[in-house]
């Protein structure tokens, strides 16, 4: 089993344990279970969009800074928690990395070069490209609507609503891929494990086709 972990950067304060959890269960190097982390710009990102307002950078400037960001963020987990880092996903070991995606991303060079792709849609077009299942760690039990949680949702009611807790590329890339994926959150270690073991828990689905 392959899953892509996106980890936001509004989860740093968490992230440690967070990870420690997710390691605990899955990172014995042993079982078939293949988690890749994807991080979060968070901290480092916003310094990029304080810089490219600042500064008037040209969006093909702002987006490798950012994606250089998420780099950041990814060794800063690393020697958090000792998991490992890798630059690829062609090898992905068994237990639970952490991605360094530049290399990647500058080499196959996909995405759209604007604010609008986030790490959410980065870390969609890398499960994508892994066949991985995909969840969504942040600091929000879900997608909300007048406060309340919205349980299940189609990517095309998502892209939709506007702004919420996804970036809004991400509806577009599931819809247009039929991908799925849970928004959990992170600040409870034991949903994100249980997302991972397929169980039901709080959280939003995200239906890719209708």
């Amino acid at each position: 089993m392959k899953v892509v972990l996106k980890l936001g950067g509004s989860l740093i304060e968490q992230a440690e344990n967070l990870l420690k959890e997710v390691d605990s269960h899955f990172g014995d190097r042993e079982n078939d279970v293949k988690i890749l982390v994807v991080p979060g710009g968070g901290i480092f990102a916003n310094s990029i969009r304080e810089a490219s307002r600042k500064y008037s950078l040209t969006d093909d400037a702002s987006h490798w800074m950012a994606i250089a960001s998420m780099e950041q963020y990814a060794y800063m987990l690393n020697d958090m928690t000792g998991i490992p880092l890798i630059d690829d996903t062609d090898h992905i070991p068994k237990g639970v990395s952490i991605l360094l995606p530049y290399k990647m991303l500058k080499d196959t060079d996909e995405l759209e070069h604007s604010w609008d792709v986030t790490s959410d849609t980065i870390a969609a077009w890398v499960a994508r490209r892994t066949g991985a299942m995909f969840i969504k760690a942040t600091d929000v039990d879900g997608v909300l609507e007048r406060d309340e949680l919205i349980e299940e949702i189609t990517a095309n009611e998502l892209e939709s609503m506007g702004e919420t807790c996804a970036d809004r590329i991400l509806p577009k890339i599931l819809a247009c891929y039929c991908m799925d994926c849970t928004i959990i959150n992170g600040n409870y270690p034991e949903r994100v494990v249980a997302a991972i073991e397929r169980k039901v828990v709080k959280g939003t689905y995200i239906k890719g086709n209708i």
